[in-house]
């Protein structure tokens, strides 16, 4: 199975560049505008888009991500409706991938098979489920592959030696380092110790390693992308939503290019970062 994150990595490395992987939260503030915000992030820099799947209680995620789901749901947000995003995005653009993240329990709801087989039919790439560790793989992660799903794991920093294998073995498409301890987008990355996680994670596997939670900025961004496969920012853009929204939560004509301004500024930072690193 060779999968458009497949592609897009080797495409890449050939190029020498670093990925930058950009999250959006699906129906953040309203279909509508997730789907013009969605549809415009790979001109603006996105190599993979993460996008998020709406849930009440996202327990790995910090106050901005918490904040996008809400406003995602009181908007009206379905899993039938993300999946109608990734439809109309595919209609555009057949290259980049796209990975749901999120939690199990909305996939649990929707129905395992019905939902791979949906997920795969709309365009979908890969999946980020982050309360599923590897003893339960059975329950999502060899089904996805078995659809021809990648299924992306997390690595921490507590994640030692000993337990790297368990996490890597059904790892598909690339490794998402988490590079603090903690939820989303509260602390920033160490840029030395991320580099030597990746260089210890890479003994151990092929893939390639993005590395995110944390990374707000063009110089943070530019920092990682010299140790790094892929550099993922997401608080900071949902940040960027929730500050363009009137005083009602309505957006704004400056919504999408908030975010697509924010977007040019950390390519730039991801490039650099590895022209530096190469030179």
């Amino acid at each position: 199975m060779t999968t458009r994150i497949d592609l897009r990595f080797a495409k890449l490395r050939r190029e020498g560049r670093t990925a930058l992987v950009t999250f959006v939260t699906a129906g953040d503030p309203d279909y509508d505008t997730s789907a013009a915000i969605l549809a415009a992030l790979p001109a603006a820099g996105a190599d993979l888009i993460e996008l998020g799947m709406p849930f009440t209680d996202p327990m790995a995620d910090g106050p901005a991500i918490q904040a996008a789901s809400l406003r995602a749901l009181s908007a009206g947000q379905t899993m039938v409706k993300t999946l109608a995003l990734v439809r109309a995005f595919r209609a555009r653009d057949d290259a980049t991938p796209i990975v749901l993240m999120g939690y199990y329990n909305p996939i649990y709801v929707y129905g395992v098979e019905r939902f791979l087989g949906d997920a795969r039919t709309a365009g979908v790439d890969g999946l980020i489920v982050v309360d599923l560790p590897p003893e339960e793989d059975q329950e999502l992660c060899l089904p996805a592959l078995r659809a021809d799903l990648n299924f992306v794991r997390l690595a921490t920093p507590t994640t030692d030696d000993a337990r790297l294998p368990a996490v890597l073995a059904n790892t598909s498409g690339f490794v998402y380092y988490v590079s603090v301890t903690g939820i989303t987008g509260v602390r920033a990355p160490d840029a030395a110790k991320v580099g030597a996680a990746v260089e210890r994670i890479k003994r151990h596997t092929r893939l390639p390693v993005a590395v995110g939670f944390g990374v707000k900025t063009a110089e943070q961004a530019s920092e990682i992308a010299a140790a790094a496969d892929g550099v993922v920012v997401g608080s900071a853009l949902v940040e960027a939503v929730r500050a363009s929204l009137d005083k009602n939560g309505t957006p704004t004509a400056g919504t999408v290019g908030a975010v697509t301004g924010l977007v040019r500024q950390l390519r730039d930072g991801v490039r650099a970062g590895r022209r530096q690193a190469a030179g």
